[in-house]
């Protein structure tokens, strides 16, 4: 018996259903379900109907050397995941697509360049659902850029399978025209002894909901999970992550940063860890930070912990929603630096930490004019008041809703 199989007797997430790829172990949402309650289900353009499409997305890609694209059928691809869909839209995605796509980067491979893929959309006439398989092999390295753009209704499901010793940056940036719809799934499984860094762009789109899962198939995993969002007005942004620790002397960290600027923007991250009873010796930390930069926007940030065992290194969560620190911004502008100016090196320092960690330099470079551009449209004097001292984190637009 493996170490996550020995795991998943003992207990299974509070928040979280039953992986499946059977469509009857997910049902149509009605908005209520804990794992729907902020997504507004109308927006989704028919998403979870599950409509056939021959539609699909134009893909361009840049492959190193020992990495290789290959096509399977769906039934071929569900032998190498690892978690079934957790939820209806990433169960869709996986009965839905003509086909898998699978990404190998064999054993002990070191790739020298990123492979590059980007995924380009020019309807959104029909849904184009996707199945993604990346498989990264014993004590190999790479680093792979995923990159979605144009318009689109896309729906995908993304298992990620990372052999012992191995190590993998996932990039993925979801740089959507505004009127695009782009559901995901992310199902990782990290080896014994592996590392993986797993990053997620969002700045585009008209609703951008993705999912997260990791577990462990071997103690010595560590997985670290990166997020930067920017909502527009109108638009919704949401990242759920699910780190489930299946393995002892494991570790997790997630942090993830949005700012949310405009009437009727709303960023939604939830998080959560799993410490089951044989995952003793673990290491965990999870944060959120969202930075409201007028007024009209929303923010909802849920982090979570469910533990089994005491017997670990360490464990804890933070979430923090606020307006602009006027320590800082006193800071600046009494070096003669003019109010917008110094709220946008506000928010330019808020993201830097985490965009400095991708290691791809043209990449951080053009991250950095994505959210320039992204400032050059905020109006600043939308900002009329800040909360009172002591407002709990998350206090501003902690209550969820859906539009079903």
């Amino acid at each position: 018996m493996t170490v996550i199989e020995n795991a998943l007797e003992h207990v299974e997430s509070h928040l979280h259903p039953e992986p499946s790829y059977e469509l009857e172990a997910h049902p149509v949402p009605n908005g209520l379900e804990e794992i729907w309650r902020f997504t507004p289900l109308k927006r989704l353009r028919g998403l979870l109907d599950g409509e056939a499409s021959d539609a699909t997305l134009t893909w361009e890609q840049e492959l190193p050397e020992a990495a290789t694209l290959t096509t399977l059928s769906a039934d071929d691809a569900r032998d190498l995941a690892v978690n079934a869909p957790f939820d209806r839209l990433a169960a869709l995605a996986a009965a839905q697509a003509p086909s898998a796509v699978v990404l190998d980067v064999p054993a002990n491979a070191e790739l020298d360049e990123p492979v590059r893929l980007t995924l380009s959309g020019d309807s959104l006439e029909h849904p184009v659902w996707g199945h993604v398989v990346v498989r990264v092999g014993a004590n190999a390295r790479a680093k792979i850029v995923v990159e979605h753009t144009g318009s689109a209704v896309y729906d995908a499901f993304v298992p990620v399978v990372v052999g012992d010793g191995a190590h993998l940056d996932l990039v993925t940036i979801n740089d959507w025209e505004d009127d695009a719809v782009h559901a995901a799934q992310y199902n990782l499984r990290v080896g014994r002894d592996a590392t993986v860094r797993f990053f997620e762009i969002s700045l585009g789109g008209d609703l951008v909901r993705t999912t997260a899962n990791v577990d462990y198939a071997g103690p010595g995993g560590s997985a670290e999970l990166y997020g930067v969002y920017f909502a527009d007005a109108g638009q919704h942004i949401e990242h759920r992550q699910f780190v489930d620790h299946t393995a002892p002397r494991t570790s997790s960290n997630v942090l993830y940063k949005g700012a949310l600027q405009g009437q009727d923007a709303h960023t939604v991250w939830i998080g959560n860890v799993l410490i089951r009873k044989v995952a003793e010796g673990i290491e965990t930390f999870e944060q959120n930070d969202n930075l409201v930069l007028t007024d009209g926007a929303k923010a909802d940030s849920v982090p979570n912990l469910e533990i089994e065992t005491g017997e670990i290194a360490g464990a804890g969560h933070a979430s923090t929603t606020g307006r602009f620190d006027d320590n800082h911004l006193f800071y600046l502008q009494s070096r003669g630096i003019e109010e917008g100016e110094a709220r946008r090196l506000v928010v330019h320092g808020f993201f830097n930490d985490i965009i400095r960690r991708i290691g791809v330099p043209e990449l951080q470079e053009r991250l950095v004019t994505a959210i320039e551009d992204e400032l050059a449209e905020a109006d600043f004097s939308a900002i009329h008041g800040r909360p009172e001292p002591g407002t709990p984190a998350g206090s501003i637009g902690a209550a969820g809703g859906s539009d079903a």
